[in-house]
C-alpha cells in the first residue's frame, strides 16, 4: 500500500485523515467497506496525484468484537478530518435502548468530534448513534429503508429522508443501507480526487455509480404493517380484489360504515387512505411481475387494475423513482423470453396527477 492510500500506517502529509468508529456489535464489512474503496481510488489515482487518503480504525475501547465474532486492530480516538460511524445489527425485536445505553461512549467519542468540526458520517443504522449523540436534530438525515419510520419516531427533530441514499447536512452525512456506503464513498473520492477517479473506481469495484434513490429496493414485506383489526380487514380485502375498480361507497358498504367513517378509523390506524394502501399493493405486484415476466407494460398495468398505461406508468414512477421499462432493465431476475406481443411498441406518456383516482 502506497503512501497515497495508507490504512494504519505514519502521517502522511496532506492526506485525509479518516476514522472509522469501531465498536462492539458494529459491522466489520462496513468498517473496512469505505477504506477498501480508498484504497482502490488511490491506485486509480497513482502515486503523482495529490495526497490521499489516511485511514485509521478507532474506538474509545482498547478491544472491540464486531458482528459475527470478528476482533478487530483498533486504535485510540484521535483527531481526524472524517469520522465514519459503521451500522450495527438491529433485528426486528432488538432492545434499542439497551443497545444505545451499552455504546455510550462511542456516542460521547461522536459527540466529542463534531463538537470539534469533524465532519461525522454514518452508515446504515449507525445513524441512530448520530441522534444519540444529537447531531441530527434540525438536520436532514436518511437510513435504512427498513429503519427510516423509527429513526424518524426516536429523532423527531430530524428530518428523515427515506428514499434518499446519500444525505449531507451542515457536516454531517448519513447514508442509506449497507452498499449505500459505497455511494458515499465514491462521492468522496469524487470531491477529493474528481470524477474521472470515481467513475474508474466504481468500474474498476462493480460498484453502481448511477444510482439516485434506495426507494426502488423497497420490500414492504419487511416492513411493520400498520393498522389494527379493521384497517387489516379492508387492507385484506383491497388485496384479495387488487385489479378490480376501486369503489369506497361499495366498501363502506361491505364493512356496514359510512364512507366518513371508514376514511377517518383508516387514516387513524394507519395515517393513510385505502386507495393509497391500494395503489402501494399494486405497485408492489406490478414491480413483481416486472422482475419475473415478459408481459408488456400495458399488460402489467391491466393485471394490477389499470386501463391506461401512461397513467400506471406515472403512479409507478412516483412510487419506485422509475418508470416500468428502467426499473424491469435494472432489477430482471430472469433472462428476457420472446413473448407473444413483446414485439409491439411501447409509448408511456406521462400521465396527469391524479392521485384521487384507482
Amino acid at each position: 500500500m502506497g503512501d497515497s492510500q495508507a490504512r494504519g500506517a505514519g502521517v502522511v502529509p496532506g492526506a485525509l485523515r479518516i476514522g472509522v468508529l469501531a465498536y462492539p456489535g458494529c459491522f466489520a464489512s462496513e468498517v473496512f467497506g469505505v477504506p477498501d474503496l480508498l484504497t482502490m481510488a488511490g491506485y486509480i489515482a497513482g502515486p503523482d496525484a495529490a495526497p490521499g487518503y489516511q485511514v485509521s480504525v478507532v474506538s474509545p475501547r482498547r478491544h472491540v468484537t464486531a458482528s459475527g465474532g470478528a476482533s478487530l486492530d483498533v486504535r485510540p480516538v484521535r483527531e481526524v478530518d472524517v469520522l465514519v460511524v459503521p451500522g450495527f445489527e438491529l433485528p426486528p425485536d432488538a432492545d434499542l435502548d439497551a443497545i444505545l445505553a451499552r455504546l455510550a461512549p462511542e456516542t460521547a467519542a461522536i459527540r466529542a468530534q463534531a463538537a470539534d468540526g469533524t465532519a461525522v458520517v454514518s452508515l446504515c443504522v449507525g445513524a441512530f448513534l448520530l441522534a444519540e449523540a444529537g447531531l441530527l436534530d434540525g438536520r436532514r438525515a436518511t437510513t435504512s429503508w427498513a429503519h427510516a419510520a423509527g429513526l424518524a419516531e426516536r429523532c423527531p427533530k430530524a428530518d428523515v429522508r427515506p428514499e434518499h441514499l446519500v444525505v449531507t447536512d451542515t457536516g454531517v452525512t448519513t447514508t442509506a443501507a449497507f452498499s449505500a456506503m459505497y455511494d458515499f464513498a465514491l462521492d468522496l473520492i469524487r470531491r477529493h480526487n474528481g470524477a474521472g477517479v470515481a467513475r474508474a473506481t466504481a468500474r474498476l469495484t462493480l460498484v453502481d455509480d448511477a444510482r439516485a434513490s434506495q426507494t426502488p429496493y423497497v420490500d414492504t414485506r419487511l416492513l411493520p404493517q400498520p393498522g389494527r383489526g379493521f384497517s387489516q380487514q379492508i387492507m385484506r380485502r383491497l388485496d384479495q380484489k387488487l385489479a378490480e375498480r376501486y369503489d369506497l361507497t361499495a366498501l363502506a358498504a361491505a364493512f356496514q360504515v359510512s364512507t366518513r367513517t371508514l376514511l377517518r378509523r383508516f387514516a387513524a390506524e394507519t395515517g393513510r387512505t385505502p386507495l393509497a394502501h391500494l395503489q402501494a399493493s399494486r405497485v408492489d405486484r406490478a414491480r413483481h411481475l416486472l422482475e419475473t415476466t415478459d408481459r408488456t407494460v400495458a399488460a402489467v398495468a391491466a393485471a394490477v387494475g389499470y386501463q391506461d398505461p401512461g397513467f400506471f406508468a406515472a403512479l409507478f414512477a412516483r412510487h419506485t423513482g422509475h418508470r416500468p421499462n428502467a426499473y424491469r432493465a435494472a432489477f430482471r431476475r430472469t433472462p428476457p423470453a420472446p413473448s407473444p406481443d413483446s414485439g409491439r411498441p411501447e409509448t408511456q406518456p406521462d400521465a396527469p396527477d391524479a392521485a384521487a383516482c384507482s
